[in-house]
């Protein structure tokens, strides 16, 4: 590990993100192994969510997939790595709702969780697998999620 990895790895565990990604780790009933430059592997993650070949909190990646998955894809690994550099850079867990806002406005703009997300992009979409949908207008982005709203049957 390089000295800035440390340093992240330390920080990460002092803002706790880490010990987050282990708790969802144990809940999803996966299994821990060491990964490189102070990552973390939960392969075998049960829960269905999120859905997502992997995900980072703190240093911590989680899969579903066995650990080979992983060293099939380095690309993929740089990816997560960068993600656990925002855990570190936004000082932890806060990284969780900013994610989650980026999400939205991702979805509004593009219909895709990950084309207008800016860790995503900061990440490398390339590199974590994800296609750069084109961006809509946001006004219709707006009446189409609204339009599923209205056309819901009203309960009893």
């Amino acid at each position: 590990m390089s000295g800035w990895q440390v340093v992240k790895s330390v920080g990460n565990a002092v803002n706790l993100s880490t010990l987050a990604g282990v708790i969802v780790g144990v809940i999803g009933r996966a299994k821990f192994s060491r990964g490189p430059r102070g990552l973390f592997y939960a392969n075998g993650y049960k829960l269905g969510f999120p859905v997502a070949s992997a995900f980072t909190i703190g240093n911590v990646v989680l899969s579903m997939h066995d650990r080979a998955y992983f060293e099939a894809r380095p690309i993929l690994v740089k990816h997560e790595e960068r993600h656990s550099w925002q855990y570190f850079c936004l000082l932890g867990l806060p990284m969780l709702p900013l994610y989650v806002l980026g999400v939205v406005w991702s979805f509004l703009r593009t219909g895709c969780p990950a084309s207008r997300n800016p860790f995503e992009r900061l990440a490398s979409l390339t590199d974590g697998n994800y296609d750069e949908k084109p961006v809509r207008p946001l006004g219709q982005a707006l009446t189409q999620a609204f339009s599923g709203l209205r056309s819901r049957p009203k309960g009893p």
